[in-house]
C-alpha cells in the first residue's frame, strides 16, 4: 500500500506494431525567423541556431501585418501600430532562406481583405509624438491624417483616411506573387520550398485589427466568396500549393463568426463546421481542391501551472474538462454550460470526414500559440506535450508565436532524436506522465520520449515494449530538467541535455523521471546500431512529396544541391515496403499502374546513408 506522500509508479506500454503514422517534420516550426529588410539581414548566428536546433518550418508572413502586404511595392500596413506603412521585402527573405537553409519549408500568405499598402507618405509621425515608444494608443487609426487621442485607447479623436495609404488588391493581384516567384521570367525561387500559403490571418476579428477598412465585419458568406476566389486562382497558378485556412484568432473564434448565426438550409453551424461544409460544397461543385491544411490559432489565458500542464489535452482528449472552455458553449447556437470539453482538432477531423469523406488528405495545423508562463521548465514541458500529442495524431504544422526560454532545448530534443513514424504508446496515468514513441522507416531504431508533469515529485516508470525487439543492454537517455532562467541552448553539442543511461532487459526498462521533465530514451532493434540522431544537418533536409494527396503521380524534392540517385521507398502503415525505386531528385513517380490500394503511405528517401520521410495520401484515381 502506498504511504502518504509516496508517488504511484506508472506503467508505459509501447506497441510498435500498432498505430503507425508518419510524423510531420513541420511540427518543428516557429514564427518570424528571418529578416525581410536587406539593410538588416538575419545574423549568421541565428541561422546557425536554427540549423543546430533542427528547425524544419518557418512561418514568415508576420500575422496581422500580412493582411495588407503589397508584394509588388514591398510594403505593408501595420494595424497594431497606427496603420503606418513600412517596407517589407518577402522576395529578399525568401531568396536568403533558399540560399542558407534550402531544406526549410517556409509559409507566406495571400491577402483576402481587398486592400493593401500603397505608400509610406501618410504615416503618423510616432517619433515626433513620443519617440516611437509603445503606449495604449498604438492601435489608433492615425495613418492617413488622423488626430491622436492623448487619453490613449484604440479610438482616435479623428480617424485617418485609409484611401491615402491603401489601394485596391483583388484576387489576381495577391496571387500574382506566385508567377513573380516561380513563373517564366520570375525570380526563379524553388517552389517546393514554399508549398504552404496561408489564406490571410484571423479574419473573424478584422473589424478590430483592420477596422480602418472594415469597421463592420464582413459576413461569413462574404469571406467565403473571397476565400474561394483567391484559392481557385492560387491553385490554377500553382497546382501543388498547400492552402491553409481559415486561421481563426482564438478559442471563441473557433466557433463564432462575429455576431452572426450561421445557417445553411435551416441548420445552425458553428464557424469552423460552417467553413468546412462551405469548402466541401464548393469543391464538389467545381472539382477544384480548395483546402489542404485547416489551420487555427490559440492563446489560452490559463496561468496556474497545473492548468498549463494539461493544455495539450484540449486538442484531442474527449474526456478533458477544460477550465477555459468558452466559445465551445455556443457550438449548438445557444449558451450550453455543459459544453466544457474542447477536443477541437478531433472535432475538426470528424467534420472533415463527414463533409469530405475518406482519404480527403486535409490535415490540421496550429500556427500561432502562446502560454501565460515564462518558467523555462513549465514552458519546456508544455511544448513537449504539444509536440508529442501532435506527432501522435498526424498534425501537419505547429509554429508557436512566442518563443521562450526552454523551447530551443525542447525543439532540439524532439527534432534531433525522435524518429519519423509514431507508434501506439499508453500510460497508466497519462495526465501525469505520457510516453511518445517513434520508430524509423527501417524499423530498427526507436525513441521513447517520456514527459513527467508532476509539479513536485519524481516518478518511477516501467516501460514495456511489444512489436520491436530490443537487445538487452545499456542505452543512452537525454533528459531536460531543472532548467535555469537563462537560455541554455547553444548548439547540438552545447546545451542543457543531461546524458545518462538506462538498462533494458526483456524488452522492458525502469526509469525515474524528475518532476517537470522530458526524457528521451534512444533504443536500437536487436542487431542494429544505435541511431542517436547526431547527423549532419545539411544531409537531412526536409523531403517534399507533391501533389499530396495524389490519384496518379507525385514528385519528390529534397535539397536542390543533392546530385545522383536517391533510393525511394513507399511503406504502408504496417511497416511493409510496397515500392522501391532509385530515382533522381525532383523525379516524377507514377503510381497509377502500381497496384497500390488507396491509403496513407510513408515515403522515405535515402541518400548517402541518411534518410528523410514524409506522408503521402494515395487516392487511386478517386
Amino acid at each position: 500500500m502506498l504511504q502518504a506522500g509516496e508517488a504511484q509508479n506508472i506503467a508505459i506500454q509501447v506497441n510498435a506494431g500498432e498505430g503507425r503514422l508518419p510524423v510531420s517534420p513541420y511540427i518543428f516550426g516557429r514564427n518570424n525567423n528571418f529578416s525581410d529588410n536587406p539593410a538588416s539581414p538575419t545574423p549568421a548566428a541565428n541561422i546557425n541556431l536554427y540549423k543546430e536546433a533542427g528547425l524544419r518550418f518557418a512561418r514568415e508572413n508576420g500575422g496581422n501585418n500580412a493582411t495588407k502586404y503589397n508584394w509588388h511595392r514591398k510594403l505593408s500596413s501595420h494595424p497594431d501600430w497606427y496603420n503606418n506603412v513600412y517596407g517589407h521585402n518577402w522576395d529578399y527573405a525568401s531568396d536568403i532562406v533558399q540560399t542558407v537553409m534550402p531544406g526549410l519549408q517556409v509559409m507566406w500568405a495571400f491577402q483576402l481583405i481587398g486592400k493593401t499598402a500603397a505608400n509610406k507618405n501618410n504615416n503618423f509621425n510616432d517619433w515626433a509624438y513620443n519617440g516611437s515608444n509603445w503606449w495604449s494608443g498604438v492601435g489608433q487609426n492615425l495613418a492617413g491624417g488622423g488626430q491622436v487621442n492623448p487619453a490613449g485607447g484604440s479610438k482616435a479623436l479623428v480617424d485617418g483616411n485609409p484611401e491615402l495609404y491603401l489601394m485596391n488588391w483583388p484576387a489576381d493581384s495577391t496571387t500574382e506573387i506566385l508567377n513573380h516567384w516561380f513563373g517564366t521570367g520570375g525570380l526563379g525561387l524553388e517552389k517546393s520550398q514554399f508549398i504552404y500559403w496561408s489564406m490571410d490571418n484571423e479574419p473573424e476579428i478584422w473589424n478590430g485589427t483592420h477596422d480602418d477598412v472594415m469597421p463592420l465585419l464582413i459576413s461569413a458568406s462574404g469571406f467565403m466568396d473571397a476565400y474561394f476566389e483567391v484559392s481557385k486562382r492560387a491553385r490554377e497558378k500553382f497546382p501543388e500549393i498547400k492552402l491553409t485556412g481559415p486561421v481563426p484568432a482564438n478559442e471563441w473564434q473557433w466557433y463564432k463568426w462575429g455576431e452572426e448565426s450561421l445557417m445553411i438550409d435551416g441548420k445552425y453551424y458553428c464557424w469552423l463546421e460552417y467553413f468546412i461544409k462551405r469548402v466541401s460544397d464548393e469543391q464538389k461543385r467545381t472539382g477544384i481542391r480548395l483546402l489542404d491544411v485547416l489551420d487555427i490559432h490559440w492563446y489560452p489565458s490559463e496561468s496556474s501551472n497545473a492548468d498549463l500542464l494539461q493544455l495539450h489535452r484540449v486538442f484531442f482528449d474527449k474526456t478533458y474538462v477544460y477550465p477555459g472552455a468558452n466559445g465551445v458553449k455556443t457550438i449548438n447556437g445557444g449558451w450550453d454550460t455543459s459544453q466544457n470539453k474542447e477536443y477541437i482538432f478531433q472535432r475538426i477531423n470528424d467534420w472533415l470526414l463527414q463533409y469530405f469523406g475518406d482519404n480527403h488528405g486535409i490535415t490540421i495545423g496550429l500556427t500561432e500559440n502562446d502560454i501565460s508562463s515564462s518558467d523555462p521548465n513549465i514552458v519546456s514541458v508544455v511544448y513537449a506535450s504539444m509536440l508529442g500529442t501532435f506527432a501522435n495524431n498526424g498534425v501537419e504544422i505547429f509554429t508557436p508565436w512566442s518563443w521562450k526560454t526552454g523551447m530551443w532545448e525542447t525543439l532540439h530534443l524532439f527534432s534531433r532524436y525522435a524518429k519519423n513514424i509514431k507508434v501506439n504508446t499508453t500510460s497508466s496515468l497519462d495526465a501525469t506522465v505520457s510516453g511518445y514513441t517513434t520508430i524509423n522507416s527501417s524499423v530498427d531504431s526507436m525513441t521513447v520520449i517520456l514527459v513527467n508533469r508532476d509539479l513536485s515529485a519524481s516518478r518511477t516508470v516501467t516501460v514495456n515494449i511489444n512489436g520491436f525487439s530490443v537487445s538487452n543492454g545499456s542505452y543512452k537517455i537525454f533528459e531536460l530538467s531543472s532548467l535555469p532562467s537563462g537560455e541554455t541552448f547553444i548548439s547540438h553539442t552545447s546545451n542543457a541535455l543531461k546524458s545518462k543511461a538506462v538498462a533494458v532487459s526483456g524488452n522492458s526498462f525502469n526509469i525515474t523521471l524528475p518532476s517537470v521533465s522530458t526524457t528521451a530514451v534512444i533504443l536500437a532493434g536487436a542487431g542494429a546500431g544505435i541511431d542517436e540522431g547526431q547527423r549532419d544537418t545539411y544531409s537531412l533536409k526536409s523531403l517534399s512529396a507533391f501533389p499530396n494527396p495524389t490519384s496518379d503521380f507525385f514528385k519528390i524534392h529534397i535539397d536542390d544541391q543533392i546530385s545522383g540517385e536517391i533510393t525511394l521507398k513507399l511503406t504502408d502503415l504496417d511497416g511493409k515496403t510496397v515500392l522501391t525505386r532509385d530515382v533522381e531528385n525532383n523525379a516524377e513517380i507514377n503510381l497509377s499502374e502500381s497496384g497500390l490500394l488507396p491509403g496513407i503511405y510513408v515515403v522515405t528517401a535515402e541518400y548517402q546513408g541518411h534518410s528523410r520521410g514524409t506522408k503521402l495520401v494515395y487516392t487511386a484515381g478517386k
